[in-house]
């Protein structure tokens, strides 16, 4: 594996969630409507909202994980066994940490 490859996909993965991120705080600040009906409906797209947020901030806190592998060298090494991560497996899941028999 291509670690500034990774590191790139890494980055874009990023900014992507960044940038989505920031939509979602943004939608959730909208003020409520001060229909009953409209408001209950609203109150059901922030729950997904929310629970999209909150994926997406565990994906970026991986994210920032692996970079932090990148810069430090250990990029490719199972946190758990140390042993190597298959590139196919990196190229597939970027920010994983663990090998694939560690993730089992």
């Amino acid at each position: 594996m291509d670690i500034e490859l990774a590191k790139q996909t890494l980055l874009a993965r990023r900014a992507e969630l960044t940038a989505h991120l920031s939509e979602v705080e943004h939608q959730l600040d909208e003020p409520v409507s001060p229909d009953w009906e409209d408001r209950s409906a609203e109150r059901q797209g922030d729950e997904v909202l929310e629970a999209l947020g909150a994926q997406e901030l565990a994906e970026l806190r991986q994210i920032d994980a692996a970079l932090a592998r990148v810069e430090d060298g250990s990029y490719g090494a199972c946190v758990k066994c140390g042993g190597e991560i298959a590139g196919a497996r990196l190229e597939l899941l970027p920010a994983t940490p663990l090998c694939a028999a560690c993730a089992k």
